[in-house]
Formats: C-alpha cells, sequence, structure tokens
C-alpha cells in the first residue's frame, strides 16, 4: 500500500510537470489543527500539490494532498488524497475556492495501522503575494475526522 501510493504521488507530480505551463502547477506546505485523535485535537502538517486545468468555462485545478497528523500522543494519522477544486469567485486561480478530497485515512497507534476512507469538503481563500507566492487560509470538514483549520503558504511554477 505504501509503495503504490509513493508510485502515484511521483506519477502526478512527475506526469504535471511535463504538461505544465508557467504558473499552472502550485505547491504548498503549512500547519494544520484537526480531530484527528481519539480524544481532543491534533496538530498537523500539510502538503498538496495542483495543477490548473486549461478550461475556458471554469476555474478547475486537480492535485494531490497529504496531512500528517498527531496527538502527541501515540496516536498518529496519514491523509492522503486526491483533490478537485472549483475557484468560483476568483480570477487567475486565486480567490475563494470549494475542494473536495478522496483518499485513505491511516490510523497508526502503538505499531498497528488501521485504514479508512476518507472524504472531505475544503473552503478557503487563495490570496496571491506577489507573482509567484501565495497563502491560502482553509477550513474542512469530513469523514472520519470532523474538522480542520490551518493555513497553507506556496508557489506557483
Amino acid at each position: 500500500m505504501k509503495r503504490m501510493s509513493l508510485f502515484i504521488v511521483f506519477v502526478l507530480v512527475f506526469c504535471l510537470n511535463i504538461f505544465a505551463e508557467e504558473g499552472q502547477m502550485a505547491a504548498g506546505l503549512g500547519p494544520e489543527w484537526n480531530m484527528n485523535s481519539r480524544e481532543n485535537f491534533a496538530g498537523g502538517i500539510v502538503l498538496g500539490f495542483n495543477y490548473n486545468l486549461p478550461i475556458d468555462i471554469a476555474q478547475l485545478t486537480v492535485g494531490v494532498n497529504a496531512t500528517i497528523s498527531t496527538n502527541f500522543s501515540g496516536y498518529n494519522v496519514l491523509e492522503p488524497a486526491i483533490l478537485i477544486r472549483w475557484y468560483f469567485l476568483g480570477k487567475d486561480y486565486m480567490g475563494f475556492f470549494a475542494q473536495a478530497d478522496l483518499g485513505v485515512f491511516l490510523i497508526i497507534e502503538d505499531g498497528d495501522t488501521d485504514s479508512l476512507f476518507l472524504g472531505g469538503l475544503r473552503g478557503g481563500f487563495r490570496m496571491p503575494l506577489g507573482s509567484s507566492l501565495f497563502i491560502e487560509p482553509y477550513g474542512r470538514i469530513g469523514y472520519p475526522f470532523a474538522f480542520g483549520v490551518g493555513a497553507i503558504a506556496g508557489i506557483r511554477f
């Protein structure tokens, strides 16, 4: 399962780089506070890659993201997912967006690993900082986690 996930991420990133034009891809990294814990909250790190689809009628983006969370007492979660995003009020793939995530929720606890289906909805705002940098505050809800809030800093290339 781990090899297959790494292979899929590698192929997506590599293939998207081949066909990407200037400013069509983005990568971001940032902290998240979420409910990826049996009790209380967890802290996490989010890493994401996306590709802007060249569709004239809608500003759609596809990509992958992964969240790694811990409650700092032995309960860890890894969430690899694919995404589709729609910038509904922005232009040039910036502004307000709605996103759907679909993936796997891997629970790592006391040396055991369990997996669950992951489905989520995310909403946020991508704000440009110059021509290639951006920040992106967001909130998300879904299953099996209850919620997550965070901010990503990234680069368009």
